[in-house]
């Protein structure tokens, strides 16, 4: 299911493979409310945030595991950097023009991304919390 959130008046298909890549990956792996921010109007150096949630630390780590997996079978390489996934309440797999944040509840709560980028255009795939 292609996702509608690419940023308006871009055609990138990279974009939209890394995209769908991510959201399959953690929605595969069970993740809840997963939404994805078009930050491309806000941020000059970043298209887009993928944010969802794992119950708990060995959900969270495979969350990000299985992303960075269909994430790279599509074709869109390894992250850049990854950071949290060995204490598992919040995994970063930064992928240059896009960011997966894979959030335990507490932390997702607690950050608040999408409060922080509620300008943001957000196109959600799952609300289950």
């Amino acid at each position: 299911m292609p996702l509608s959130i690419i940023p308006a008046g871009r055609s990138n298909s990279f974009l939209e493979n890394l995209l769908e890549a991510a959201v399959t990956g953690a929605e595969e792996k069970q993740s809840l409310d997963t939404v994805v921010l078009d930050v491309s109007a806000l941020n000059e150096s970043l298209d887009a945030y993928v944010v969802c949630v794992g119950r708990t630390d060995r959900q969270v780590r495979a969350i990000a595991d299985e992303v960075e997996r269909l994430v790279e079978l599509a074709g869109c390489g390894k992250p850049l950097r990854v950071e949290g996934l060995t204490a598992g309440e919040w995994v970063a797999l930064d992928y240059g023009d896009v960011i997966v944040h894979v959030f335990d509840e507490l932390a997702r709560d607690y950050y608040d991304l999408e409060h922080l980028w509620r300008t943001a255009p957000a196109t959600r795939r799952s609300v289950q919390r």
